[in-house]
């Protein structure tokens, strides 16, 4: 099939509907018709000879040929950007709309008291973050990019590892005067525990240790169960029981006094913080300078700023 402008227009169509989520929006963002939106999509259509989405009266998804497609063509749309944008200067090499995917602990206890700073740093971008417990489809939803912890899917996506944690096991203070300390895991069995609901199976997320290269899997006693991590940590420094969090979100409420690290001589399950990103090639600027920030701020020690933006006090 030759090359010609109205088939990079017609792509241009298809990214704006997977990054806007609708035809409607596509069509506002592009200061097109709805009507004219949809031509586009099926002279594309019509010209590869396959169908790219999937209409429903409520929504609008990829075909599996369709997202093999904007998987290809994502990255070439973003380095055409990029060239343009190191003409221009690199005063306006980022910007634009940068689509974020983040799990709730992440970007509460951790980003969140960054986001001015990243958004000053770069006055032509803006930002759409969404925080959930699943990642879903990057590719599908339009998303630049997910930061989360946890073994990164086997797919195509890109993955860089960010960060390492594991986690610790913290009571009140308030919780310890009244009920004592765990000596051993064991006796986590004596202990009132906040429990946490697995977003992946939906099930409790059973609690182990780790000592001297072996996995002891630990019985607690737990009449609180949530499935989210900022209740985990609220509900914990309220006094409600033991909890098991992990150890980068907490590092300065136990260094305040707030919170005390229990059973240190075993240790937790490691986390993993990835970078992911659907692209094989290089990534846009805009990705890039969000990556460079986000492993900026985690190789600072957390401030007084992270540590104390989540500030429930027991009353």
């Amino acid at each position: 099939m030759g090359f010609d402008g109205r088939l990079l227009s017609n792509i241009n169509v298809l990214a704006a509907i997977v990054h806007s989520g609708s035809f409607a929006r596509a069509a506002e963002a592009m200061g097109m018709t709805p009507s004219g939106v949809s031509r586009a999509v099926s002279r594309l259509e019509a010209g590869i000879g396959v169908r790219l989405f999937d209409r429903t009266t409520r929504a609008v998804t990829l075909t599996d040929e369709g997202r093999r497609l904007y998987e290809e063509i994502s990255p070439l749309l973003a380095g055409i950007d990029d060239a343009v944008n190191l003409v221009c200067g690199a005063s306006t090499a980022v910007h634009g709309r940068l689509r974020v995917n983040v799990d709730p602990f992440f970007s509460g206890r951790m980003l969140a008291p960054h986001l001015t700073a990243f958004l000053e740093r770069y006055p032509g971008l803006s930002l759409e973050l969404t925080v959930r417990d699943q990642l879903g489809d990057l590719v599908s939803e339009g998303f630049d990019i997910a930061v989360r912890f946890g073994q990164p899917p086997s797919s195509s996506l890109i993955a860089r590892k960010l960060l390492e944690t594991h986690t610790v096991t913290v009571a009140s203070p308030e919780y310890i005067q009244k009920h004592g300390y765990p000596r051993t895991p064991e006796d986590l069995i004596q202990h009132d525990c906040i429990q946490m609901r697995s977003s992946m199976t939906g099930l409790p997320l059973e609690w182990e240790y780790v000592s001297d290269g072996k996995i002891i899997p630990v019985k607690i006693a737990s009449r609180l169960l949530v499935n989210e991590a900022g209740t985990l940590l609220g509900a914990c420094l309220a006094g409600a029981g033991i909890a098991r969090i992990k150890e980068r979100g907490v590092k300065g409420l136990i260094a305040q006094g707030r919170l005390v690290a229990l059973l240190t001589d075993w240790s937790g399950e490691k986390f993993q913080l990835y970078a992911l990103y659907p692209s094989r090639h290089l990534a846009p600027a805009k990705v890039r300078a969000f990556i460079d920030f986000v492993v900026d701020m985690l190789r600072s020690e957390p401030n007084e700023a992270m540590e104390n933006h989540f500030d429930t006090r027991a009353e």
